[in-house]
C-alpha cells in the first residue's frame, strides 16, 4: 500500500460522476486518473480492469454496481472521483455518492442522448442543489451527434445549459474540439493515451458555428454579473480569466450548466474537462457550512481544520483478510491516525488507525484526512453506513443518506442445511454493505423474505453471498397470508378437563365475538358475574383469544 499526503480543503474537489448506465462514467474516471498520472495503468470496462471496477460481480456484468471512490491530482488539486451506478436497481449507491459530493459531472452518450437514467440522476442532483456540468461522451462512436444531444439536455434537463466547447468531427472523424473561451482548436495527436493535442486555428467550416455559440456563451456570462454586462454592452472584450471567474460563480449558483464533449476511451477532451473541474467547481470550503444536530438543536459545521471533527460514513464494504472498510467524508475538523472519535449515532467510541484515501480497490496510507476530503478506515467495531463519527468533546449528528425503499421481494432458503444455518448471519452482512437490501424471517409465512430494488439487484446480492460467504440460496415466490375478519356476532365455548388425582382441573368459558368498525382494532370486555371465573385467569383468556386470532 502506497503512502500519500493530506490535501488542504481549498485544494479538494468532491465530484460525483452520474449518468445512465453505459454512458461512460467509469471509463471517464479511469481516463482522468491516468491522464493526471495518479493511476499508472489504463484500464478498460470491457476488460474488467477499469480503476473503479472493484468487484467480480461488476466485472462479470460489465457495469458499476456500487459507489466507488478514486482520485486524481491536477496541478496541486485533488479531485475525488466518485463513481456511481447508472441503473435504477442500484440507485441507492448513487444516492450515497451524491450525498458526499459538492458537484457532479453528468455523462450523456453522444449516441443515445438523454435517457431515463439521466433524468433520474439529474433529479438526485437537483434534490441536493449540486453544481453540474455535462460531458457528452463517446463522440468517436457511430451516429454520435453533439447538437442533437445538446438540444435534448437543454429541453429535458437544463434550459441554462450552454456549450463551452464543440467537437471537430464525429464518429471515426472525431479529431478535436474548439474551445469557446480561447477560440482555438485542439487537434488531438493520433494514438495519444493522455489527450495530448496541438493548438490550431479554427477550421473554416466551423467558423460560423463557433462565432454564434461563442457569442451566446459570452452573453450568458455577462448576464451573471452587472459590471461584466455593462462592459459587454459597451463593446469591451471580456478576457478568458474574467470569463472563467464569472462561469465559476454562475456554476456554483446553479445559474449555468456548461456542456463539454469528448471521448474518454481515446482520452480526447479529458484534459479540458479535468482543468474545468478544478477551475469551475467549488471546493468544500467554497461550498460553505453544513447542517447537523447537537442535543436536538440545529447547528452549522464549518469545513475547516480548526473546527471539531465530524464525518459521515457513506459506504461500508468487507474485504477478505482486511475486514470491514468504512468510507467517510470529513465535513469539519480533521481526522488523524490514533485519534479517538465518538460514534454519535450508536453512542460508541472508535479508535482510528490505518487511515487511507481510496483509489478504486487500492488504498493510499495517510496520517490524516482534512476537512472536506474523503477517506477510508478499516476494522471499526461499532460503525456502519450512515453513522456520524465526531469529536467526543462535541457530539453532533450529520444528516445521513436517504436510501430508497425496496420495490421487490422474494422468499429465500438455504440450498443445504449448512447454507440454512449460516443464512441469517450472512443476510445481515449483506445489509451492512448495501442498506437497500434487507431480509427477515416472517413467522406468519414461515419464510425468509429478501427485499431489494429490482431483480438484478437481488440476483447480484445472491451472487455476492455465494462468492464471499460460500452460501447458496434457492428462491421462490413469497406466500400470501390469507386473513379473515368477523362479519357478524358469534359465540363459542372452551372446556378444559384434566384428572390427575385428587380434585383434578376443570375450566369452562364462553366468549362472544362481535365485529367493530374498520380501524377500531381489538378490545376485550370481561362480562363475568359473581366471580364464576376467578379474575386471575381472565388475562389468560384475553391472551388466548389474541394468539388464536394471529393464527386464524
Amino acid at each position: 500500500m502506497a503512502s500519500g499526503s493530506a490535501f488542504k480543503t481549498e485544494n479538494v474537489r468532491n465530484v460525483v460522476m452520474v449518468g445512465h448506465g453505459g454512458s461512460g462514467k467509469t471509463t471517464l474516471i479511469d481516463a482522468i486518473a491516468f491522464t493526471c498520472g495518479t493511476s499508472k495503468r489504463r484500464g478498460r470496462v470491457e476488460d474488467g480492469n477499469a480503476l473503479t471496477m472493484t468487484t467480480p460481480e461488476e466485472v462479470d456484468h460489465g457495469m458499476s454496481m456500487q459507489v466507488t471512490v478514486g482520485h486524481a491530482v491536477w496541478e496541486g488539486t485533488k479531485i475525488n472521483l466518485i463513481d456511481t451506478p447508472g441503473y435504477m436497481d442500484f440507485v441507492g449507491e448513487t444516492t450515497a455518492g451524491v450525498r458526499v459530493a459538492d458537484a457532479a459531472v453528468v455523462t450523456v452518450s453522444a449516441q443515445a442522448g438523454v435517457e431515463v437514467g439521466t433524468e433520474m440522476v439529474w433529479k438526485l442532483c437537483d434534490d441536493r442543489s449540486l453544481p453540474r456540468m455535462v460531458f457528452v461522451s463517446m463522440m468517436d462512436k457511430d451516429n454520435a451527434n453533439f447538437e442533437r444531444v445538446y438540444k435534448e439536455v437543454k429541453d429535458l434537463l437544463a434550459p441554462s445549459a450552454i456549450p463551452v466547447e464543440i467537437p471537430i468531427g464525429s464518429g471515426d472523424g472525431f479529431r478535436g474540439i474548439v474551445n469557446l473561451f480561447s477560440k482555438r482548436a485542439h487537434i488531438y495527436k493520433s494514438g495519444t493515451q493522455t489527450g495530448e493535442y496541438t493548438e490550431e486555428d479554427i477550421p473554416e467550416e466551423l467558423a460560423d458555428q463557433v462565432s454564434n455559440w461563442g457569442t451566446e456563451l459570452m452573453e450568458t456570462l455577462a448576464t451573471t454579473d452587472e459590471a461584466l454586462l455593462d462592459r459587454y454592452l459597451e463593446g469591451e472584450e471580456i478576457t478568458r480569466e474574467e470569463a472563467i471567474e464569472a462561469m465559476a460563480l454562475a456554476v456554483g449558483r446553479g445559474d449555468v450548466i456548461p456542456v463539454f464533449c469528448g471521448s474518454a476511451e481515446t482520452s480526447y477532451g479529458v484534459r479540458a474537462l479535468t482543468r474545468k473541474i478544478v477551475e469551475l467547481f467549488p471546493s468544500p470550503a467554497e461550498a460553505g457550512p453544513v447542517a447537523a444536530t447537537a442535543d436536538g438543536e440545529d447547528v452549522e459545521l464549518r469545513p475547516t481544520d480548526d473546527e471539531t471533527a465530524a464525518a459521515l460514513v457513506f459506504k461500508t464494504s468487507a474485504e477478505p483478510h482486511v475486514g470491514e472498510l468504512s468510507y467517510f467524508r470529513v465535513f469539519s475538523g480533521m481526522v488523524t491516525n490514533g485519534s479517538e472519535l465518538r460514534n454519535s449515532t450508536r453512542r460508541a467510541s472508535e479508535r482510528i488507525n490505518h487511515l487511507a484515501i481510496p483509489q478504486g480497490k487500492d488504498r493510499v496510507d495517510v496520517d490524516g484526512i482534512r476537512a472536506g476530503d474523503i477517506g477510508v478506515v478499516a476494522k471499526l467495531k461499532s460503525t456502519h453506513t450512515n453513522d456520524t463519527l465526531c469529536a467526543p468533546s462535541r457530539p453532533v449528528t450529520l444528516p445521513g443518506v436517504e436510501f430508497p425503499s425496496a420495490d421487490i421481494s422474494v422468499a429465500v432458503r438455504g440450498a443445504s442445511r449448512a447454507d440454512e444455518d449460516k443464512l441469517g448471519e450472512v443476510l445481515n452482512k449483506l445489509h451492512e454493505e448495501d442498506p437497500t437490501f434487507s431480509a427477515q424471517f416472517n413467522p406468519e409465512l414461515r419464510q425468509t423474505i429478501a427485499r431489494g430494488l429490482g431483480e438484478l439487484h437481488l440476483d447480484v446480492q445472491f451472487e455476492r453471498m455465494k462468492r464471499k460467504y460460500g452460501v447458496t440460496v434457492e428462491t421462490e415466490q413469497p406466500k400470501i397470508a390469507y386473513r379473515e375478519t368477523l362479519l357478524g356476532a358469534a359465540e363459542g365455548q372452551g372446556r378444559f378437563k384434566k384428572q390427575s388425582g385428587g380434585r383434578g382441573q376443570f375450566g369452562d368459558c364462553w366468549i362472544r365475538l362481535k365485529p367493530r368498525a374498520r380501524g377500531e382494532g381489538y378490545t376485550f370486555q370481561n362480562s363475568i358475574k359473581g366471580g364464576v371465573i376467578p379474575s386471575k385467569y381472565v388475562p389468560s383468556v384475553d391472551r388466548g383469544i389474541q394468539e388464536a386470532a394471529q393464527k386464524g
